[in-house]
Protein backbone atom coordinates (compact mmCIF):
# COMPACT_ATOMS: atom_id res chain seq x y z
CA UNK A 1 0.00 0.00 0.00
CA UNK A 2 1.16 3.52 -0.73
CA UNK A 3 0.34 6.73 1.08
CA UNK A 4 -0.05 9.14 -1.84
CA UNK A 5 -3.60 10.20 -2.65
CA UNK A 6 -2.78 11.34 -6.20
CA UNK A 7 -4.73 9.07 -8.58
CA UNK A 8 -3.07 7.54 -11.63
CA UNK A 9 -4.26 8.42 -15.11
CA UNK A 10 -7.85 7.37 -15.72
CA UNK A 11 -8.90 7.28 -12.04
CA UNK A 12 -11.06 10.05 -10.62
CA UNK A 13 -9.50 12.00 -7.78
CA UNK A 14 -12.98 12.65 -6.40
CA UNK A 15 -13.71 8.92 -6.22
CA UNK A 16 -10.42 8.27 -4.43
CA UNK A 17 -11.07 11.06 -1.92
CA UNK A 18 -14.69 9.96 -1.39
CA UNK A 19 -13.62 6.37 -0.69
CA UNK A 20 -10.81 7.34 1.66
CA UNK A 21 -12.93 9.91 3.51
CA UNK A 22 -15.66 7.32 4.08
CA UNK A 23 -13.19 4.67 5.28
CA UNK A 24 -11.78 7.19 7.78
CA UNK A 25 -15.29 7.45 9.30
CA UNK A 26 -15.75 3.71 9.95
CA UNK A 27 -15.70 3.37 13.74
CA UNK A 28 -13.54 0.85 15.60
CA UNK A 29 -15.28 -2.52 15.87
CA UNK A 30 -17.24 -1.96 12.67
CA UNK A 31 -16.55 -2.63 8.97
CA UNK A 32 -17.88 -1.85 5.50
CA UNK A 33 -17.73 -4.06 2.46
CA UNK A 34 -16.12 -2.94 -0.78
CA UNK A 35 -19.54 -3.00 -2.44
CA UNK A 36 -21.24 -0.99 0.31
CA UNK A 37 -18.56 1.68 -0.02
CA UNK A 38 -19.02 1.83 -3.81
CA UNK A 39 -22.78 2.11 -3.38
CA UNK A 40 -22.49 4.85 -0.76
CA UNK A 41 -20.04 7.02 -2.71
CA UNK A 42 -22.12 6.49 -5.85
CA UNK A 43 -19.47 5.42 -8.28
CA UNK A 44 -17.37 2.51 -9.38
CA UNK A 45 -17.87 -0.90 -7.89
CA UNK A 46 -16.22 -3.23 -5.37
CA UNK A 47 -13.18 -3.76 -7.59
CA UNK A 48 -12.62 -0.04 -7.99
CA UNK A 49 -12.86 0.44 -4.23
CA UNK A 50 -10.35 -2.39 -3.81
CA UNK A 51 -8.00 -0.68 -6.25
CA UNK A 52 -8.24 2.58 -4.31
CA UNK A 53 -7.59 0.77 -1.04
CA UNK A 54 -4.59 -1.11 -2.42
CA UNK A 55 -3.04 2.07 -3.86
CA UNK A 56 -3.88 4.66 -1.20
CA UNK A 57 -5.36 2.86 1.80
CA UNK A 58 -2.35 2.84 4.10
CA UNK A 59 -3.28 6.23 5.60
CA UNK A 60 -6.80 5.11 6.63
CA UNK A 61 -8.11 2.15 8.69
CA UNK A 62 -7.86 -0.19 5.68
CA UNK A 63 -8.50 -3.26 7.82
CA UNK A 64 -12.12 -2.12 8.30
CA UNK A 65 -12.86 -2.74 4.60
CA UNK A 66 -13.76 -6.37 3.87
CA UNK A 67 -15.65 -8.46 1.35
CA UNK A 68 -19.42 -8.88 1.66
CA UNK A 69 -18.69 -12.32 3.13
CA UNK A 70 -16.44 -10.78 5.80
CA UNK A 71 -13.10 -11.85 4.33
CA UNK A 72 -10.15 -9.57 5.00
CA UNK A 73 -8.00 -7.96 2.26
CA UNK A 74 -6.06 -10.54 0.24
CA UNK A 75 -2.39 -10.61 1.09
CA UNK A 76 -2.98 -8.76 4.37
CA UNK A 77 -5.27 -11.24 6.11
CA UNK A 78 -3.26 -11.76 9.29
CA UNK A 79 -2.42 -8.08 9.81
CA UNK A 80 -6.07 -7.16 9.24
CA UNK A 81 -7.30 -9.80 11.69
CA UNK A 82 -4.87 -8.55 14.35
CA UNK A 83 -6.14 -4.99 13.90
CA UNK A 84 -9.78 -6.08 13.82
CA UNK A 85 -9.32 -8.03 17.06
CA UNK A 86 -7.67 -4.99 18.65
CA UNK A 87 -10.68 -2.89 17.52
CA UNK A 88 -13.07 -5.38 19.17
CA UNK A 89 -14.68 -6.30 15.85
CA UNK A 90 -17.01 -9.34 16.07
CA UNK A 91 -15.38 -12.25 14.24
CA UNK A 92 -16.40 -15.77 13.29
CA UNK A 93 -13.14 -17.64 12.93
CA UNK A 94 -11.04 -15.79 10.38
CA UNK A 95 -13.99 -13.80 8.97
CA UNK A 96 -15.82 -10.73 10.22
CA UNK A 97 -19.33 -11.40 11.54
CA UNK A 98 -21.03 -9.10 9.05
CA UNK A 99 -24.42 -9.22 10.79
CA UNK A 100 -22.86 -7.77 13.93
CA UNK A 101 -20.11 -5.58 12.47
CA UNK A 102 -21.43 -4.05 9.22
CA UNK A 103 -21.63 -0.26 9.45
CA UNK A 104 -23.27 2.38 7.29
CA UNK A 105 -22.93 6.15 7.81
CA UNK A 106 -26.64 6.42 8.61
CA UNK A 107 -26.08 4.12 11.63
CA UNK A 108 -24.87 7.16 13.54
CA UNK A 109 -22.19 5.41 15.58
Amino acid sequence: MTTSRRPPDGESGDFVEDVLSLVERIPPGRVMSYGAIAEYVGGGGPRQVGAVMSRYGESVPWHRVVTAAGRTPPGNEQAALRRLRADGTPLRGDHVDMRAAAWYPEDGD
